[in-house]
């Protein structure tokens, strides 16, 4: 007889955009670690979804155009893994860059600041690095003021365009930029300034 949790997963993960990635924790509210795990085997097997890394799955996205199934979405593994882990991370050099659309190269290594471990994943011809960070770099700041902070300590005080800062204002909504002026300030003093200007414009 065929579980109930099973027919749930499937449903969950067919309402799911592609490209989604999870692992069994993204699943606790209807199975257990074990026979979820036992379930996400058989999806893979089956090849409704594709196995990313040990405990990391994804719904792959179907290219047309290319006629196969894309890479995996990176910065949906790394989201993935921090659920599974219950780490807060954000992105930071490079990485920063691309998310924040201040740069166009895709690095071949996604860094990430984290409050958990050191970690390093391959994927692909990818990898992910997850790099520890004291508390007060992450703690009470949301996702996009952490990586502003990075983005901007990335580039250097003294290599800031203000092309950077407008592009960055551009991008930013009047709730962004309220957000990230009350959970930036005790942040170092240079960067702090650079992001005033960023939310004045």
């Amino acid at each position: 007889m065929r579980e109930k949790y099973q027919n749930e997963i499937e449903k969950r993960i067919e309402d799911a955009d592609s490209g989604y990635a999870f692992s069994a924790i993204d699943f606790a509210d209807i199975a257990g670690t074990d026979p979820t795990n036992k379930a996400l085997a058989r999806l893979g097997e089956a090849g409704t979804i594709r196995r990313v890394i040990k405990g990391i799955y994804d719904k792959p996205l179907y290219s047309k155009l290319l006629a196969e199934y894309s890479s995996p979405n990176i910065e949906k593994v790394a989201q993935a893994l921090a659920r599974k882990y219950n780490w807060t991370i954000a992105p930071s050099g490079e990485t920063a860059l691309n998310f924040l659309h201040l740069s166009t190269q895709v690095p071949n290594t996604w860094s990430y600041i984290s409050d958990g471990p050191y970690r390093k994943y391959d994927i692909g011809s990818y990898q992910v690095e997850f790099k520890h960070c004291a508390n007060k770099e992450i703690s009470g700041k949301s996702f996009i003021t952490i990586s502003i902070i990075q983005a901007i300590k990335y580039i250097g005080k003294d290599k800031i365009q203000q092309e950077d800062k407008e592009r960055l204002s551009k991008a930013l909504s009047s709730s962004d930029k309220e957000i990230i002026l009350k959970e930036a300030i005790t942040t170092t003093a240079w960067i702090y300034k650079v992001i005033k200007e960023i939310c004045s414009k």
